[in-house]
């Protein structure tokens, strides 16, 4: 049965303040709504309640303190969501790994962080995390789990073969008999809603990934007024597509459905005809997604003969939307809601929605407007204001805005002002009702089928392969992932290679998203005076180059 959607403006920092309190909440009033559903499995909010409070046993019992970071290494699974939320009850800071890094990048991301447990998969499409973490960092070595991580205590695998020097996930809440139920509540019940939730790690011009930190209160309050505004209620059932690593698929899919008590249905893989057939068998309601999906859906050749009456909520963006897919999504696909939206990690993910009745122009063409507590301004290059209709960098300031980047406070006092003031390094255009249109970015990021992508760590990353002096990566269209790589290499004096081999080499050092999908070879870059790389003139360059082809 479905309840009335929550009152706009009602505050989850205020109800809950922790996810810890949330899930007992929920534990205790849901106890027999399912929370979790995945092939034969289905926890209802009291197992999942109490497989939570099972998790944190087992991680005090391995030694974890308040405060104490662990990452999760995992496709959609619910493992992937016992273990965080345990994490939290132990009070404990998550750090999600994306599930397409390699080796190399999970281990800077693991060292950088300080966690002292990984939970990880060895069975996902065909990669073994375990393996790729430790050939990267040298192999096991005094006694650690991965040679070079210092603070790295323990590997738990929660899916697939066990290595050496790694635990199961079932020996692991074995622990938690060491530790009282009592005692693990006490702790769980010492998570204040400032304590830090979570560290999703982004990158940026400086080639470096940072850890963006936020806390339980900030996290509880976004993405309640998300769920408000989307319509997301008890009876729900939510296809998470979007990667839990990922702001949107952990905070607006796993925290948005406990605080509404919808029921998760995790989904590993993007698979667009899976997808339709999963809709179709367990009356799927809530169905996020990149523009990509659903105009694929609507031209699948099983469309007409799938049932997918049940869709009711969608939530879409990270690239360009024409105004007839709206209507299409209304209309063909009998979406109720369909709502847009634009934030970023150093906003906890979100700042700005469409609303429901919202019309298929202003859904299409801008990213809603600031969601309640928070502000957006566009400036000009002296910090003031622009007028509505003219553009500007965006800035936002509200509760949402992290606490920082961790042990960065150069780069954290750079990107967040003295005034509060987040600068987003976006480029958007403010309208008289407040509603942004993003239309460019300050800084040289694009987005590759919805992933940011970061020219600086991919060119430090390709830097690694000898037979490349120096590398310049920016983003050029694409029609079916909207911006793509393209690498302008200049070879080291003896050294040949061909566009497949660097891309290739790629592929094998980095995540897929990362990897450009043009490489052009030049005897020097363009530099301004002093010595910059001329990026504009390579972006066009490359789209010149694409247009004619």
């Amino acid at each position: 049965m479905s309840e009335t959607p929550l009152d706009e403006g009602t505050r989850g920092d205020l109800r809950w303040g922790t996810t810890p309190r949330l899930v007992r909440d929920v534990g205790e009033r849901l106890r027999d709504v399912p929370a979790v559903v995945e092939a034969d499995l289905t926890l209802t909010y009291g197992e999942l309640a109490t497989r939570v409070r099972d998790a944190a046993r087992a991680m005090m019992a391995a030694g974890l303190q308040p405060g104490d970071v662990a990452a999760v290494w995992a496709p959609n699974i619910h493992e992937w969501i016992v273990a965080a939320l345990g994490l939290h009850a132990a009070g404990g800071t998550l750090v999600p790994l994306n599930t397409r890094f390699k080796g190399n990048e999970a281990g800077y991301v693991l060292e950088r962080s300080g966690a002292r447990l990984l939970f990880a998969v060895t069975d996902f499409l065909d990669a073994d995390y375990v393996a790729l973490l430790r050939a990267a960092r040298g192999g096991p070595a005094d006694g650690r789990p991965v040679s070079g991580l210092a603070r790295l205590e323990r590997i738990v695998v929660l899916r697939g073969a066990v290595p050496d020097g790694a635990q199961s996930w079932s020996e692991f809440l074995d622990g938690a008999s060491a530790v009282s139920e009592a005692d693990a509540d006490a702790r769980a019940e010492a998570v204040h809603p400032d304590d830090l939730s979570d560290m999703l790690f982004t990158s940026g011009t400086t080639g470096n990934p940072k850890g963006v930190m936020t806390t339980h209160g900030q996290n509880l309050r976004a993405f309640l007024d998300w769920a408000t505004v989307v319509g997301l209620r008890q009876g729900d059932r939510y296809l998470i597509i979007n990667p839990f690593f990922h702001a949107f698929g952990y905070k607006a899919g796993i925290l948005a459905s406990l605080m509404t008590g919808a029921t998760i249905y995790p989904q590993t893989v993007l698979d667009v005809p899976t997808v339709m057939h999963r809709v179709a068998e367990e009356r799927i309601t809530m169905l996020p997604g990149t523009p990509t999906l659903y105009q694929t859906i609507i031209h699948h050749p099983d469309f007409g003969s799938t049932d997918l009456s049940s869709l009711r909520l969608a939530v879409t963006g990270a690239a360009a939307i024409p105004v007839e897919l709206v209507v299409q999504m209304r209309e063909v696909l009998g979406f109720e809601t369909v709502i847009t939206g634009y934030g970023l990690t150093e906003a906890c993910g979100i700042a700005t929605m469409c609303r429901y009745d919202d019309d298929p122009e202003t859904i299409a063409t801008t990213s809603g407007r600031a969601i309640p507590g928070v502000e957006v301004r566009c400036i000009d290059e002296a910090g003031d204001p622009v007028p509505a209709g003219e553009a500007g960098e965006v800035v936002l300031r509200g509760y949402n805005v992290m606490k920082g980047y961790l042990d960065d406070p150069e780069q954290t006092a750079e990107t967040i002002d003295a005034d509060g003031w987040l600068h987003t390094g976006d480029v958007g255009v403010l309208d008289e009702r407040g509603y942004i249109r993003i239309t460019d970015r300050v800084k040289d990021m694009f987005i590759v089928g919805g992933f940011n992508a970061y020219p600086a760590e991919i060119e430090n990353l390709m830097l690694a392969d000898d037979r490349i002096a120096q590398v310049a990566v920016v983003g050029v269209p694409d029609p079916r992932l909207g911006e793509v790589g393209m690498a302008f290499v200049l070879l080291r004096p003896g050294q040949q290679a061909t566009e497949a081999e660097i891309i290739a080499w790629c592929r094998e050092n980095m995540a897929n998203y990362k990897v450009p999908r043009h490489v052009r070879f030049v005897d020097a870059l363009p530099l301004n005076a002093t010595g910059k790389v001329l990026k504009y003139e390579l972006r066009d360059r490359g789209k010149a180059e694409l247009d004619r082809s």
